[in-house]
């Protein structure tokens, strides 16, 4: 089998044990060695022409119900203009948090209402991770407003707003969080 055949049995991020299912391990270690495939973390590799976000892969791989959350969501969302220096990732409260090679501030969501919102992102090669929605993360925002700042939930909600958002939705979910309800309620009334 040639080396272009080996690398086409692999898919474009996989963990050494589903390389190994694939092809043996001395192929493994010289595809390795000659750069057509690169480690991303412990047990996690990729071909070095995949073009995806390694961040996230490597999220995903070691914690399954890793949520990208508050100023990392709103970022994706495009409702904020700053670039968080590191990733906001959500777990529910009292899961295990892995060491990751990553800049990370890891919060710990209540179990109750941890998948209020929360959507999957495709990060390619049949991988997802999860994302809480624009309306959940701007209710994030309200909710954390004295650990995020105030102005970046009123930021990021003007912009939900300005793209035809509905004030509905917001509502809908803030019912699941009174902490943010008054909050975001009366925000809405001064922009409306």
């Amino acid at each position: 089998m040639s080396e272009s055949d080996l690398l086409s049995t692999l898919p474009d991020t996989f963990r050494f044990g589903e390389a190994l299912e694939r092809i043996n391990e001395r192929q493994f270690r010289r595809l390795l060695s000659e750069g057509r495939i690169t480690r991303l973390a412990r047990g996690i590799y990729r071909k070095t022409s995949w073009t995806g976000d390694d961040d996230l892969v490597e999220i995903a791989a070691k914690s399954t119900r890793a949520t990208i959350a508050l100023r990392s969501a709103l970022a994706r969302h495009d409702l904020i203009d700053a670039i968080p220096s590191a990733l906001d990732i959500a777990v529910p409260r009292g899961a295990w948090t892995p060491a990751l090679t990553i800049p990370i501030n890891w919060h710990h969501f209540d179990r109750a209402t941890f998948d209020v919102g929360r959507e999957d992102l495709n990060i390619g090669d049949q991988r997802s991770i999860g994302i809480y929605s624009a309306a959940r993360s701007i209710v994030d925002a309200f909710r954390l407003r004295h650990l995020e700042g105030e102005d970046m939930a009123n930021e990021a909600l003007k912009q939900w707003l300005r793209r035809g958002g509905q004030p509905s939705a917001l509502l809908e979910i803030a019912k699941s969080f009174p902490q943010a309800r008054s909050a975001l309620h009366n925000t809405l009334s001064i922009l409306l």
